[in-house]
């Protein structure tokens, strides 16, 4: 197991010690109540033994804590899933890992996207993408496909012509800034940002280096309806479908886009970093 998926098991072990705490409980009580050996409460409440669907109904029963039944069955069989190592997801190249971001998009009706420091894929050019994919395929020495993966990262993009779902992105200002590939490529990309913005069903907020956050913007994330996050770190995606953990995602990203601007007032943002990005190459 990773280290990341043995802290989710640990934050799972910690909710029920605190259920139990609430009800006024001990270990060796709720282990008595239960007919279980009087060590099973403190391996689950450390992490060191995965609890069953049935142990969790069991616990929640004799804490009086039914309500939380559902939330904890999704945190667990999140534990072991939810973490997925990049090396073994990617060990055929990334083309795999955009064709599986195309079935999420277009089985979702609302997507929420937010980015602090690069253009979301979906809006991507073919030479903004391959610079990204170039940079990844590096970085983790995998198999070269970088053709393909441009080629279905783009392909992804008929999410935004096709059937009723919306978008509701927001981006940090620095996005804009964020050199991926040559002046050139920077310059389409921001072309093609301005482009899709004014599109039906897409709404873009960018958030302002001067803002006053409402949320501290910590790292990016896509929300899939109301049902699903997806989370990037440099070792693992992590997928949360644990309705609490969705709806703190739900709340941050409102608060993101509490602090960005939409309209023109984001379009003015993406020209003028269009402008700015025209002198620099001027002063070369």
């Amino acid at each position: 197991m990773t280290s990341t998926a043995q802290q989710a098991k640990e934050d799972l072990g910690n909710r029920l010690h605190e259920i139990r705490r609430d009800a006024g409980l001990t270990g060796r009580q709720l282990a008595a109540l239960a007919a279980w050996h009087f060590t099973k409460v403190s391996k689950l409440e450390h992490g060191t033994q995965s609890p069953s669907d049935e142990d969790i109904r069991i616990w929640c029963r004799l804490c009086d804590a039914e309500d939380q039944i559902a939330d904890l069955i999704a945190s667990l069989r999140a534990v072991e899933s939810q973490y997925i190592e990049w090396r073994r997801m990617m060990r055929a190249g990334t083309k795999r890992r955009q064709q599986m971001q195309r079935i999420w998009e277009h089985e979702s009706r609302m997507l929420r996207i937010y980015e602090p420091l690069l253009i979301p894929g979906i809006f991507h050019t073919a030479t903004y993408a391959e610079a990204i994919v170039s940079t990844v395929i590096s970085f983790y020495g995998i198999p070269d496909d970088l053709s393909q993966s441009i080629e279905a990262r783009l392909a992804r993009q008929d999410a935004l012509y096709r059937g009723h779902r919306r978008f509701h992105v927001v981006i940090g200002e620095q996005a804009l800034h964020t050199r991926m590939g040559s002046a050139e490529t920077m310059t389409g990309q921001l072309g093609r940002l301005l482009e899709a913005s004014t599109l039906h069903g897409v709404r873009l907020g960018i958030i302002p280096t001067t803002a006053v956050h409402e949320v501290w913007p910590l790292h990016g994330f896509w929300i899939f309806d109301e049902r699903l996050v997806r989370v990037e770190t440099y070792t693992a995606e992590l997928t949360i479908t644990q309705p609490r953990e969705v709806g703190l995602y739900l709340k941050a990203f409102q608060g993101l886009a509490d602090s960005a601007v939409h309209g023109q007032e984001a379009r003015a943002l993406i020209t003028r970093a269009l402008a700015d990005l025209g002198e620099s190459v001027d002063a070369t």
